[in-house]
């Protein structure tokens, strides 16, 4: 069996511990501890994340989305596919090597993503674009840390209690979408959701795609008021 070659390691802010990407043949991982934090074979619940929200997006006008999380840019590409030429697709990272990663050895598994012209790159926490913009995302998708119960910066936290909610689901147009991947089912999530006014659904989703791999959660949290139809309008 091909062994594992530990290719770099990357601090995560406020003592959340280190990142680290490793290499087998082709295969890339990316571990916190002992904890798999992603793999670029397992894709199937982050396309699904943006295919659930893209497809809400339907007959939208130049619609904005935000990203959390970059990851292995898994759900920035599939949301790339989805989109028209008109979309402009934010993707926050909080971690610079994360990004770097993607430029330099995973740049095979980006391919042209991150030069696409309707992508923008922010290094920066995604919770200060979420509170800095009012009416401004058509769609916010979270991939960031585990989900709700996060492994790895407790400052992850504030994006999902009811404050951090709140502001996610000010800073969407009147009919957006506020989609969070996770590896775990989470019904306090749920219900916090719907305690702060959104519609939700709550979709399990395949790491393998539609028959294969671990089950994830996906939530679609819609913000009511308009439509999406509607978007010009707006």
């Amino acid at each position: 069996m091909i062994p594992w070659v530990l290719l770099d390691t990357a601090k995560i802010p406020g003592d959340g511990g280190e990142l680290r990407l490793k290499k087998r043949g082709t295969e890339f991982s990316i571990m916190l501890g002992s904890n798999e934090l992603m793999n670029s074979r397992l894709s199937g619940s982050e396309e699904s994340l943006a295919k659930l929200s893209c497809l809400r997006l339907q007959g939208r006008e130049q619609p904005k989305i935000l990203i959390g999380g970059l990851g292995m840019g898994f759900t920035l590409r599939a949301a790339l596919a989805e989109l028209g030429l008109e979309a402009q697709v934010t993707v926050a990272e909080l971690i610079p090597a994360v990004v770097a990663w993607a430029r330099g050895p995973m740049a095979e598994v980006f391919g042209d993503s991150l030069n696409d012209p309707r992508v923008s790159i922010h290094e920066g926490d995604v919770g200060h674009l979420i509170r800095s913009n009012r009416s401004a995302y058509d769609a916010i998708l979270l991939d960031v840390d585990n989900g709700p119960e996060g492994l790895t910066r407790q400052a992850n936290d504030s994006l999902y209690d009811l404050p951090g909610l709140g502001t996610a689901k000010t800073a969407l147009t009147p009919g957006g979408v506020l989609a969070v991947w996770s590896s775990a089912p989470n019904r306090a999530f749920s219900q916090r959701l719907r305690q702060v006014g959104f519609r939700v659904e709550e979709v399990g989703a395949r790491a393998h795609g539609i028959r294969a791999g671990a089950r994830h959660t996906i939530w679609i949290a819609t913000r009511p008021g308009g439509s999406l139809a509607s978007r010009a309008q707006i």
